[in-house]
């Protein structure tokens, strides 16, 4: 469930629409409207009605911050393996290559080849 998720609540003598935040702000709204009236019954069951809606609010934000949390840890660990792949460390250091690694054709260490002299006939 995201936060643009909408809801249908039927609530004490009203049925609202909308996502846990404007269900929130809307309930509280009829509870502090039946308090000014001196309705403390009607009062406390909007409230309650809030209360809900604000705990489902807490409960996605949390959702959504273990998410994010998790893909955290998965990217890391794709850069770790990635790294060791290559023969990196975590600082990004060139250590050296795992012993069950072998190098892929064409990147062989190549011998130095220095230019020979021409030699002359004569």
């Amino acid at each position: 469930m995201n936060r643009n998720h909408v809801f249908d609540s039927h609530g004490p003598d009203v049925r609202v629409r909308g996502t846990a935040q404007q269900l929130f702000e809307k309930y509280l709204q009829h509870g502090r409207d039946a308090t000014s009236a001196g309705d403390r019954v009607a009062a406390e069951a909007y409230f309650q009605h809030a209360e809900h809606y604000f705990r489902i609010m807490n409960a996605m934000a949390q959702a959504a911050q273990q998410g994010q949390q998790e893909r955290a840890e998965r990217q890391q660990a794709v850069r770790q393996q990635r790294m060791a792949a290559v023969g990196h460390d975590e600082d990004g250091e060139h250590g050296a290559a795992q012993p069950d690694m072998q190098p892929v054709r064409g990147e062989e260490p190549q011998p130095d080849i220095q230019p020979q002299p021409e030699l002359s006939e004569g």
